[in-house]
């Protein structure tokens, strides 16, 4: 087994394998009806099943060096995603949520997707210009980006909240911890203050949880197989728990990944099963 999906459910605790496989697969996010799962895979995305069938590519046209950045609109009509088949960069397409022709939105490279506003006219995601990562959100329908972070340290992995607000990780404090920001930009605050590395903020969909994913203090970037833990916290950072160690890391929740009733989150585990 090299890639478990697994769905855990906070309310129960439990925690069920939905498929393993020896290839790897990465990031999955959950169809609005709860149904399905979006992964991906060696440059494509399929749809995952959760009734025990088997997963089914999702066409993406000429986009096929897709990466793990990828998820589905509120309305569940599109998807967002990252491929660098036309320009050997990443940028961020959007396409219809059953397949179809991707549209580009970010004409400035790299941009790695992360998420989309409560709203579906706009997304978050990370940027790299002039060596800096920082937090850019734009129009669904493409235009000039808004930047909402300026160098402090590297800022990745935003994620929108229900209120409006944008979380993101960010290495500003001299180690990698949550940060949430108003869309313009306005009333940065942090979250986290913890020991660990923390990476992949995502708030529940009714915006009384936060999930994060968090590596060892001394742990670079977000690789994979490593030893990390999945913490559940309010949204302010308060009440902050470990669910459960696992080995993962990167692909493991890069992108939004609650079910559409809050109840439960899916996520991928690599190497043996515990």
């Amino acid at each position: 087994m090299r890639s478990s999906v697994e769905i855990h459910n906070i309310r129960t605790g439990l925690t069920r394998v939905v498929w393993q496989t020896d290839q790897l697969v990465e990031a999955p996010n959950f169809s609005r009806d709860g149904r399905s799962l979006v992964i991906n895979g060696d440059g494509r995305l399929y749809r995952l099943p959760l009734d025990g069938s088997p997963p089914v590519p999702i066409d993406t046209g000429f986009a096929i060096r897709c990466n793990n950045d990828h998820g589905l609109s509120p309305d569940g009509r599109w998807l967002a995603i990252c491929d660098k088949t036309e320009f050997g960069k990443s940028a961020i397409y959007i396409l219809p949520a059953d397949g179809g022709v991707p549209r580009l939105v970010t004409p400035g490279l790299p941009s790695y997707w992360h998420g989309w506003s409560p709203d579906g006219r706009q997304i978050c995601y990370c940027g790299i210009r002039d060596d800096l990562f920082d937090i850019y959100t734009i129009s669904v329908d493409g235009g000039e980006e808004e930047r909402l972070t300026f160098g402090e340290g590297r800022n990745d992995g935003p994620d929108w909240s229900v209120d409006g607000r944008i979380y993101f990780n960010s290495s500003r404090s001299g180690r990698m911890q949550i940060w949430c920001v108003r869309p313009d930009g306005r009333h940065v605050t942090r979250i986290t203050d913890s020991p660990w590395a923390d990476w992949f903020p995502h708030p529940s969909p009714d915006g009384r949880h936060l999930l994060v994913l968090s590596y060892h203090a001394d742990v670079l970037d977000h690789p994979r197989d490593q030893r990390v833990r999945l913490r559940l916290m309010d949204a302010d950072g308060r009440n902050d728990r470990v669910l459960f160690e696992l080995l993962g890391g990167q692909g493991t929740m890069n992108v939004p990944n609650w079910s559409p009733d809050g109840d439960q989150f899916a996520f991928v585990r690599y190497g043996p099963a515990d």
